[in-house]
């Protein structure tokens, strides 16, 4: 197919689109409806929609990776404000013009990402000849069962959405663009042990009955964070002339419901692994700043207890108050802040606990047992340096930060809540740092 055959359908994308975008809030609807009443009715042009689509999808994604954005940041917005359909699309879009990059131009946590939308080619051409970038719409069409109006209206509802999107502090390179210097965008093809330790712990500590047994997986758990961040601070000390490696970032979903609290929780377990969090609620996540085998023990503790917290918070049940109100979501609004607040201090005290021991010496193996070595002068400086580099960090991304405080009204459910958090795993301040 010509270029020539290819550009009229990307003008009449482009315009439906520029319509959608222009149209105020209560005609918005409308401007959608028109816009997929052209592109459906142009059936001598519809062939090339396929490809047409994707190009400006291409340029679309293009822009938004360069602003910051990355695929797990925009399947979290679509997934929250529009249809499990446009989601698909979305996955689709992505697949497609990842495409376009060869595996060394992504680092590995896109990787992770592509995968865990399943973000691959599934379609093939149209069955007359013609490739993938032609076949893809009639294949998306037949899987989702849309006409070719129904289908303009879901691109025509996803393209204003992505257009929209302002550009936020990147987490990593964009596709293709030179790597920055922290190991967190590249590529390797495992994880450590350590990691693997932690996370069979956390496994067992989810599907555990009994609540002393998931107390002290958990706490295990923290204790090997420690350890493995402790390691990782004396191996960058001892590279003296060397690059040791700069702080990195990572986006993590906190959605509703009770997004305050699960952005206290996650800050809780930031905070004991020697990471900042910045919560952007209006986009249904917080950025994590911190090196890089800190941001990987950040998100497996934190998705564990969020788990472990979930299970707690249904098994306390619902609420009423004596005249018969349901307070069940003050209860548990309440129930998540305390049991944030004690796995805060739970946390840091297993934390300070493994830095104590390793000053004097004392060094946790991979299996869980400790040895006896000599004490290391380097390893509080170390520890030090690298919390002050990403404070520094934190402060170079987001310079202008306020703090917002996350209210409690249910005094049953604060209890609960912290019996919870003794039970389940391991200074609350009450409040998470948002930008402005």
């Amino acid at each position: 197919m010509s270029t020539d055959e290819v550009g009229p359908m990307v003008e009449l994308w482009e315009r439906a689109l520029g319509t959608v975008l222009g149209a105020p809030p209560k005609r918005a609807d409308r401007a959608v409806d028109d816009g997929a009443s052209v592109l459906a009715a142009s059936a001598d042009r519809w062939p090339t929609a396929s490809r047409s689509l994707l190009v400006l999808a291409d340029r679309s994604l293009d822009s938004l990776w360069a602003r910051g954005w990355r695929p797990a940041d925009l399947a979290r917005l679509v997934r929250r404000d529009l249809a499990p359909v446009h989601l698909a699309l979305l996955v689709d879009l992505v697949a497609a013009e990842a495409r376009r990059h060869s595996p060394a131009a992504l680092d590995r946590r896109w990787h992770e990402q592509l995968r865990e939308l399943a973000a691959e080619i599934w379609w093939a051409g149209d069955g007359h000849g013609s490739g993938l970038e032609d076949g893809f719409l009639p294949a998306f069409a037949e899987r989702h069962r849309l006409d070719r109006f129904a289908l303009a209206t879901v691109a025509l509802e996803l393209l204003p959405l992505l257009a929209r999107l302002p550009a936020i502090a990147p987490v990593g390179p964009a596709p293709g663009a030179r790597p920055v210097e922290h190991r967190a965008t590249v590529p390797v093809p495992g994880e450590p042990r350590m990691l693997s330790r932690i996370r069979a712990l956390l496994a067992k500590a989810e599907s555990t009955e009994f609540p002393q047994e998931a107390e002290a997986l958990t706490e295990k758990a923290q204790q090997l964070m420690a350890q493995h961040s402790i390691d990782e601070a004396l191996l960058a000390a001892g590279q003296a002339g060397q690059s040791a490696g700069v702080p990195g970032s990572v986006r993590i979903g906190v959605e509703n419901p009770y997004e305050g609290p699960k952005a206290m929780l996650l800050d809780a377990v930031a905070a004991a692994n020697r990471c900042r969090v910045v919560w952007a609620k209006e986009f249904s996540f917080c950025t994590v700043i911190g090196f890089d085998s800190d941001l990987d023990a950040v998100e497996l503790l934190y998705t564990s207890l969020l788990v472990q917290a979930t299970a707690a918070m249904q098994r306390a049940g619902s609420r009423q108050h004596l005249d018969g109100a349901s307070r069940t979501r003050a209860f548990r609004q309440s129930f998540l802040v305390s049991y944030a607040a004690r796995i805060r201090e739970r946390l840091t005290e297993a934390t300070e606990r493994t830095t104590r021991e390793a000053a004097a010496g004392r060094h946790l193996r991979e299996d869980g047992t400790a040895e006896q070595l000599q004490p290391d002068e380097r390893l509080l400086p170390a520890l030090a340096a690298r919390e002050e580099a990403v404070d520094s960090a934190t402060d170079r991304m987001f310079p202008k930060l306020t703090s917002q405080r996350v209210r409690v009204s249910d005094g049953e459910g604060w209890a609960a809540g912290r019996a919870a958090a003794d039970r389940a795993a391991l200074h609350s301040r009450g409040r998470v740092e948002k930008r402005r």
